[in-house]
């Protein structure tokens, strides 16, 4: 549930993680105010302001269908292609289909599962903090990948990505673990990216530059055979 709601106006939790940054925030808060003033006081309240918005949050309506790929987070479109999954998931050295979505420092940072079946494994590797919109990042920087297994046996992946900002990647998922689509798993914290690996010839129903809401956006269909979308900025 939220903080407050209300019919015009909905205030989202907090992720519990942020809770001791909000009150680290808080406390500078008070002693700028104390050594400042006023200006002191209105800067304070800013910065707290705005580390309680970062780790922030909401509700989201999961759309449920068998085959809907959703979103595991918020951001946009970076990238759309086929590209070799990391090795360090034991996945065939074959591409797959890729999608990329950037977080800049004012999206939600919470993930969130994009298909329910069964995690297989975590793993850690890479040791960069290139800009998470670097191409280079997905391969370089540190980063957390998941191994999925669907129920009807196929394989996916999906990659929280430490960006030039963002230096903790928090993940709650275990192996055998059974998840449904749109549960929450994990936040990356300040900027940073997703990745999301799936089976050769899956046609993506985004477009690059298109704006994701993670546990919302269908990204995919595996069951889908019509061509991919192109976007206009309108």
């Amino acid at each position: 549930m939220s903080l407050y709601k209300s019919d015009t106006f909905e205030l989202p939790n907090l992720h519990q993680v942020g809770w001791p940054f909000v009150g680290a925030a808080a406390i500078v808060w008070a002693l700028m105010a104390w050594a400042l003033g006023t200006f002191g006081f209105f800067i304070g309240l800013l910065g707290t302001a705005w580390v309680a918005y970062f780790f922030r949050d909401p509700e989201r309506v999961t759309p449920i269908a068998d085959n809907l790929i959703i979103s595991p987070a918020d951001g946009k479109v970076c990238f759309i292609g086929e590209a070799v999954p990391p090795a360090e998931l034991g996945l065939p050295a074959e591409p797959m289909a890729r999608i990329s979505i950037f977080l800049n420092l004012f999206d939600v940072h919470v993930n969130r599962i994009p298909v329910a079946g069964t995690i297989v494994g975590t793993y850690y590797a890479g040791s960069e903090y290139l800009n998470a919109a670097d191409p280079r990042a997905s391969d370089a920087n540190r980063r957390l990948s998941i191994k999925h297994r669907l129920p009807d046996g196929r394989e996916i992946a999906y990659v929280q990505v430490a960006g030039l900002v963002a230096r903790q990647i928090i993940n709650t998922l275990k192996p055998d673990q059974a998840v449904k689509t749109g549960e929450r798993f994990g936040i990356i914290r300040f900027g940073s990216r997703a990745d999301i690996y799936l089976p050769k010839g899956t046609v993506p129903l985004v477009c690059m530059g298109q704006k994701m809401v993670g546990g919302e956006t269908i990204m995919a269909d595996l069951s889908n055979s019509q061509p991919a979308r192109t976007g206009e900025v309108r």
